[in-house]
């Protein structure tokens, strides 16, 4: 017997892997800063958190629907009309078990053997990996500085083939916090629309994004492109990582699709989960986001300011959720031998260029200020000692 193909050929997701010998760096003593993971340190707002011990009274939780429980797909509708002042039905919104879920249905949904899907390089890995998955190609596409690490429209243009059958973006970006400016994302929409092919739009910082010059928040996809699939998810902007709740918006013609799908591989997403995650949309909730959005802002002024004094350069400075992606090619290392030397000799734990993609691989890293100011702080003294004792 032997595991599949797929199975054997998968690449890891190396930011895990990094925060695994931080572990166990951890367990033999040592302090880790610990810099290489999304996950704010807040954990879930208050009032979630008081919902869940309600919920957890021995009542009965059975199954919601595959899409989920009606009342939280009513709040998630209601977010977007009072945030972003767009409608969305809501039985256009699947409730699932984390925004990699719903990865994971809207690829089953809209992806053929042998179709391309046009990503930027570098971006998120796991979406190269589930366009695999169902026998798609992951085009990725390299972005250089100038754009911000982010597709336009004349990159997807040129890199159109007559298989190309989707557009993911995400915006703000893992692994570099830029976003697209909200123009260019609606042309790049436009574009695809007229080739009919998928857009696909990963908002699961957007509500960490900075506020537009007239101080509103972030705009939504949806305000330019109704029919767009929207990938979202409670993970960053709620924290609620480990409770693994997301959810999608789709177009009328892919609800019933992924609700077959969402029956045949998840039944449905966790019932105390959803029923708790009502209460993240309450004004006390939603106060609370916000100021851990200010708390990011700092934060990443901190991370600025910091590898700026170490002369380590960040060649777009970020705009939202909160990553930075640094350049260490100065240095005289690669990004890998970086990261495994910055966590093996100053133990601080960060994420090489390798998991995003090809066109910055050797060359930058990530670093996740998700962290607490203080251990912002000590990262970025120990990662000042490193690459001085370098020069």
């Amino acid at each position: 017997m032997r595991p599949s193909t797929r199975a054997a050929t998968v690449e890891p997701f190396h930011a895990l892997a990094f925060g695994q010998q931080a572990a166990a760096l951890e367990a033999q003593g040592h302090h880790v800063v610990k810099l290489s993971i999304g996950e704010p340190d807040f954990g879930a707002p208050p009032a979630v958190l008081a919902a869940q011990r309600e919920v957890a009274d021995g009542r009965p939780l059975p199954y919601t629907s595959a899409l989920g429980l009606p009342a939280l797909r009513v709040a998630i509708a209601d977010f977007y009309r009072d945030r972003h002042g767009v409608q969305v039905p809501p039985h256009r919104i699947a409730v699932t078990s984390g925004a990699s879920a719903a990865l994971l249905l809207v690829l089953a949904a809209t992806v053929d053997p042998g179709d391309d899907v046009l990503l930027a390089d570098p971006s998120y890995p796991c979406n190269r990996q589930l366009v695999e998955t169902f026998g798609g190609r992951a085009h990725a596409v390299p972005t250089t500085a100038a754009m911000r690490y982010q597709l336009t429209e004349q990159a997807v243009r040129a890199s159109w083939t007559d298989r190309t059958s989707a557009v993911m973006v995400a915006t703000p970006s893992n692994p570099t916090g830029t976003s697209v400016p909200s123009g260019e994302l609606a042309r790049i929409c436009a574009q695809a629309r007229e080739r009919d092919a998928w857009r696909i739009v990963d908002e699961i910082y957007l509500e960490l994004a900075d506020p537009s010059p007239d101080g509103t928040p972030a705009r939504t996809v949806l305000a330019a492109d109704p029919d767009a699939i929207v990938v979202n998810s409670f993970s960053k902007y709620f924290g609620m990582t480990g409770w693994r709740l997301g959810w999608c918006v789709l177009p009328e013609e892919l609800v019933a699709p992924v609700e077959k799908l969402a029956m045949n591989y998840f039944i449905a997403a966790s019932t105390p989960v959803q029923l708790a995650a009502l209460a993240a949309f309450t004004p006390d909730s939603l106060a609370v986001c916000e100021e851990r959005r200010a708390e990011f802002v700092a934060r990443r002024r901190i991370v600025l300011d910091g590898l700026a004094q170490i002369g380590l350069p960040v060649p777009v400075e970020p705009d939202g959720a909160f990553y930075v992606y640094f350049d260490v090619s100065g240095t005289g290392l690669g990004s890998w031998e970086f990261c495994e030397r910055a966590l093996a000799e100053h133990h601080v734990s960060l994420t090489p260029g390798r998991d995003f993609g090809t066109a910055t691989a050797d060359t930058h890293v990530r670093l996740s200020y998700a962290a607490s100011r203080e251990e912002l702080r000590e990262g970025l003294r120990r990662i000042g000692e490193f690459v001085t004792k370098l020069s």
